[in-house]
C-alpha cells in the first residue's frame, strides 16, 4: 500500500473530533495513534484495544504525521464522513 492510498484512511470533519484529523469512519484521531505508539505501545496492542481498525490505519496515522513533521500540507477533504466500519 501506497503512502497516497494510506492517507485516503484519514479523514477531518469539523463534526468529528472537533475537526482533527481522524481515521476515517471512527472517532479515533491520529494524535491518540500517535501517542499510544510514542508511549511504547505496540501496533499489535492497539489492533487488541480497538478491534475495529486495521493495521493500514495505524500506518495510515504515521504516514499523516511524518507528512506534518515534514512541514507538508497533506489536503484532505473537509466534509461530512459517512461511517464505513462498524
Amino acid at each position: 500500500m501506497t503512502k497516497t492510498d494510506l492517507l485516503t484512511r484519514i479523514s477531518i470533519d469539523p463534526n468529528i473530533c472537533f475537526g482533527k484529523p481522524c481515521i476515517k469512519g471512527h472517532r479515533i484521531s491520529v494524535a491518540l495513534i500517535l501517542d499510544l505508539l510514542a508511549g511504547g505501545e505496540t501496533i499489535e496492542t492497539i489492533l487488541e484495544e480497538y478491534p475495529g481498525l486495521e493495521r493500514e490505519d495505524i500506518l495510515a496515522c504515521i504516514a499523516y504525521g511524518a507528512e506534518m513533521a515534514r512541514d507538508n500540507y497533506v489536503e484532505i477533504p473537509i466534509g461530512v464522513q459517512k461511517e464505513t466500519k462498524k
